[in-house]
């Protein structure tokens, strides 16, 4: 059944609720945004000093909160994984090696189910950087370096449900993320390897993940016949053929708009070389394929050579761009 939207009165109490819950939030966020301060920075160098991986943990929202920053680090190249405190307890600390760091997210930092974790870490040196909003709390007493959130009030009207406190912490997890990336310099290249999946992964397809190359171009020398260059031009089923000179260049191009406009001029006498179109638009195998998509569009064609150093390694064609889902 479908629900039909109505229009909502300026004082409907549900948009309030809304709005005052957003507004909370942000003011949370900003006002984190202004405490930060070089402990932020220190706790950035502590983590990407490590060769393991950045362990983290919570429990409860914080838990919830901790699994979504630990599957962002690991999406923007910095290895990471969440252990729950629990399982922690029975077994999962051998999880945690000497070479790992340990995120510890509890809003009081009085959390009793971290204690185990904690006390791992100190036993074996592990580093451990604690996200909290009590500087005084036993969690930062026993960090290595302590990211303080500030001391917001909750959404919930009973100041009682992680509201604006896990929407902070949150926030303040995707900010060590990308403060990583960047200092990794993680690139478009690294992120296709790692999201080779779904939309994103689409769009970030290059043309050599998708161009036919081999014996799937259609390629003849300037001299060949144009009964020769037809049939190679057919059996490749890319309305097109590339021209190589006698270096192996791409000298040019013929499609079927060039057979079509030399039909009056005994096509069949001349060669390859004497009809085709010189210096064809062709593109580089790193390319994006939305980028080559985008060329044919501007261009108005249907196909381009792809080609290192001026010789041809590939040819996309934008059927191959749809059908890899790209546009």
């Amino acid at each position: 059944m479908k629900t039909e939207l109505k229009d909502t009165p300026a004082g409907d109490p549900d948009l309030s609720a809304a709005q005052r819950v957003l507004a909370l939030e942000i003011e949370g966020i900003a006002t984190l945004s202004r405490q930060l301060d070089e402990s932020f920075v220190q706790a950035l160098d502590l983590l990407s000093a490590i060769e393991g991986r950045i362990v983290v943990t919570g429990i409860g929202k914080s838990g919830h909160i901790g699994c979504k920053i630990a599957a962002t680090l690991s999406s923007t190249g910095t290895p990471a994984l969440f252990v729950h405190p629990a399982e922690a307890s029975h077994g999962d600390l051998g999880m945690i090696t000497g070479g790992d760091a340990i995120l510890a997210i509890s809003n009081s930092g009085e959390t009793e189910e971290l204690s185990d974790l904690v006390q791992y870490s100190r036993r074996f040196s592990i580093p451990l950087v604690a996200i909290t909003c009590r500087a005084e709390s036993a969690l930062a007493e026993a960090a290595d370096m302590v990211l303080l959130v500030p001391r917001s009030a909750e959404a919930c009207p009973m100041g009682l449900a992680p509201t604006t406190s896990t929407t902070v912490t949150l926030a303040l997890g995707d900010a060590i993320a990308v403060a990583l990336l960047e200092r990794k310099g993680f690139s478009k290249d690294d992120f296709h390897i790692l999201h080779p999946g779904g939309k994103l992964g689409r769009r970030l397809l290059r043309v050599s993940d998708i161009m036919h190359k081999g014996d799937e171009m259609p390629l003849v020398r300037g001299e060949a016949t144009m009964q020769e260059a037809l049939l190679e031009m057919t059996g490749k089923r890319l309305g097109c053929m590339g021209i190589l000179s006698d270096d192996g260049r791409l000298a040019g191009i013929v499609t079927d708009g060039d057979l079509r406009r030399h039909m009056q001029d005994d096509l069949l006498a001349r060669t390859a070389g004497e009809i085709m179109t010189c210096d064809p638009c062709t593109i580089r195998p790193q390319a994006l394929a939305a980028e080559a998509l985008n060329l044919m569009n501007g261009r108005k064609i249907t196909v381009l050579f792809v080609v290192e150093d001026e010789r041809p390694i590939g040819i996309i064609h934008m059927h191959d761009i749809y059908r890899a889902g790209v546009a």
